[in-house]
C-alpha cells in the first residue's frame, strides 16, 4: 500500500494535477481551481508533510520520484491523459512525474520550477551555490530547532526583503509550522536523476517566471530556454517568485488558456 495522498478533487472534465510549492499546501490554488473546475477535472495534491499527507520518514534523502508516487496514487483510476501544473517545488516534482508519465501526460505547466541540479549540470556555480548557502541555512537551523530563524530568511528570500519583519504573528506560526519538510525537499531538488533530455517531446510545455526573480530560478529558466527550445515560455510584468500566489490575476490566465490549447 502506497502512501496515502490529501487531495482536493473538484470539477469534471480533462483532469488536471496541481502541486504546489514549499512551505504552501494545495490551498495555494484556490483561485486557479475555481478557474478550472467547470471545465477540468481538478486534482490538487499535498504533498509530503502538507495536509494530511504523512510526511517524508527522514530514514534516507529523499528523491523526486518520492514525490512523483503522489501523482501516481492521486490519479490511479484515471485512464485519460492528465495535465500537470506545478510551482515552485511543485513544478520540479511535475517534471519527474512527466518523466514517469510519458504518454499519459497531455501538457505540462511549470511555474518557476526549481530542480537546482540542473543547475549544477549546466555549469551554473555561483546560482547554484547561492541555492545551496540557502540551503545549508534552512539545516543548520532546523537541526536545532531555531524555525523562526529559518523563516525569516526564507520568507524575506522568496516574497522579498521585509516580508518576515511585516508578517502577523499569526501568519508566521502558520509559516513556521510549514517550514518543517522544506529540510527533506532539498535532497530532491538535487535529484541527478531528472534528466530535461529525457522529459518526451510530444508533450506541450510551458514555463512562466518574472526576469527579476531570484538568481537561481533566473538562470533555471535560461537553462531550461537552451536546453528545450520546443517549450513555450511566458515572462511576468511583476510578482515575484510567489506570483502563484500573490498575483494570481496574471498567472493564472496564462495557465487556462495554456491548457485549453493543449
Amino acid at each position: 500500500m502506497g502512501t496515502p495522498v490529501d487531495v482536493i478533487d473538484v470539477g469534471t472534465g480533462p483532469p488536471v494535477v496541481l502541486l504546489h510549492s514549499s512551505v504552501s499546501g494545495n490551498r495555494q490554488w484556490k483561485a486557479l481551481i475555481a478557474d478550472l473546475r467547470d471545465r477540468h477535472r481538478v486534482l490538487a495534491i499535498n504533498l509530503l508533510g502538507y495536509g494530511e499527507t504523512p510526511p517524508w520518514s527522514g530514514d534516507r534523502p529523499q528523491r523526486l520520484t518520492d514525490q512523483a508516487a503522489l501523482v501516481h496514487a492521486a490519479i490511479d483510476g484515471i485512464d485519460e491523459p492528465v495535465s500537470l501544473v506545478g510551482h515552485s517545488f511543485g513544478g520540479a516534482v511535475a517534471m519527474q512525474a512527466t518523466l514517469e508519465l510519458g504518454d499519459r501526460v497531455r501538457a505540462l505547466v511549470l511555474l518557476e520550477p526549481n530542480p537546482f541540479s540542473l543547475l549544477a549540470r549546466a555549469g551554473r556555480t555561483e546560482a547554484f551555490a547561492e541555492a545551496c548557502a540557502l540551503r545549508d541555512h534552512v539545516r543548520r537551523h532546523g537541526r536545532t530547532g531555531e524555525w523562526d530563524v529559518v523563516a525569516e530568511r526564507f520568507a524575506d528570500y522568496w516574497l522579498g526583503d521585509g516580508t518576515w519583519e511585516a508578517m502577523p504573528d499569526k501568519r508566521r506560526a502558520a509559516f513556521v509550522a510549514a517550514l518543517v519538510p522544506n529540510q527533506h525537499e532539498w535532497d530532491a531538488v538535487a535529484d541527478p536523476d531528472l534528466v530535461l533530455d529525457d522529459l518526451p517531446r510530444e508533450v506541450p510545455t510551458l514555463v512562466v517566471h518574472d526576469p527579476a526573480t531570484r538568481r537561481p530560478i533566473r538562470e533555471l529558466v535560461e537553462v531550461l530556454r537552451e536546453a528545450r527550445p520546443d517549450w513555450c515560455f511566458r515572462t511576468l510584468a511583476e510578482g515575484g517568485h510567489m506570483a502563484p500566489l500573490t498575483r494570481p490575476d496574471l498567472v493564472d490566465p496564462l495557465v487556462v488558456s495554456f491548457l485549453a490549447q493543449s
